[in-house]
């Protein structure tokens, strides 16, 4: 997979935002977005995006991680 050029914010005073990888256990990453997946349509930080298990287009539905 490779890194797509972050795309230009809406507005300049738009924050940056954040990962949006999908931990096993549901934790949120803190890290800055920086690359976009074509295939989940989500933002993620560099070590995320090279690790497709963090991606929703990776996981099985059913599966999204978490306890229940």
């Amino acid at each position: 997979m490779k890194p797509q050029p972050a795309r230009e914010p809406l507005h300049e005073e738009q924050p940056q935002s954040a990962c949006q990888a999908v931990s096993p256990m549901d934790e949120p990453c803190d890290e800055t977005a920086i690359a976009f997946c074509d295939r989940c349509e989500r933002w993620f930080c560099i070590a995320h995006f090279e690790d497709e298990e963090w991606h929703a287009c990776g996981v099985e539905p059913g599966e999204e991680g978490g306890e229940g």
